[in-house]
């Protein structure tokens, strides 16, 4: 038999056809995903907790993984566990609705899929300046305090007070 460098390339192109045919994997079967928020609001730079859940007939583990998107912008990408569920951790820079998806990527067995939620994110908590009143406003700490020896000048005029107090 005698090849000439046209069948050579068509003897290549079908074999690597073939092979490529053969390695494919069945059909995969249909997923679903769902993504929670724990805590659904936060303030900025507190972290919060994304899982996605895979639901397949087969195995989702594998593959891919789950890529977590805010918006637009990518968040990261966690592989998938044996009990369908991958995790993340988020914190966020700006306030207000961020739109977070879950996006299963699918493996040999289970096709891709994906789910969305709303994380709302407000501004920090701004904390009460300590002071005179916080101490004895009962603030939210509980403390005692022993005894204070304090001597105020007003006016010119020096007046002392010794104060023992607890405050609970």
């Amino acid at each position: 038999m005698r090849i000439t460098r046209g069948r050579t390339r068509l003897v290549v192109v079908t074999a690597l056809a073939a092979v490529l045919g053969l390695g494919s994997p069945a059909w995969a079967v249909p997923s679903s995903t769902t993504v929670t928020a724990t805590p659904q609001s936060a303030a900025v730079g507190a972290p919060v907790h994304l899982v996605a859940t895979v639901d397949c007939p087969s195995d989702p583990a594998g593959g891919l993984g789950v890529t977590f998107f805010d918006g637009s912008d990518l968040l990261g990408t966690v592989p998938v566990q044996a009990n369908g569920q991958a995790g993340y951790i988020a914190t966020f820079a700006t306030t207000g609705s961020h739109s977070i998806t879950a996006a299963y990527n699918g493996n040999a067995d289970c096709d891709a899929s994906h789910s969305t939620t709303v994380v709302q994110v407000t501004s920090a908590p701004t904390l009460p300046t300590p002071g005179f009143c916080f101490l004895v406003c009962s603030g939210p700490i509980n403390f005692s305090v022993g005894d204070i020896n304090n001597t105020v000048t007003i006016s010119g005029r020096k007046y002392g007070a010794q104060v023992q107090r607890h405050l609970r």
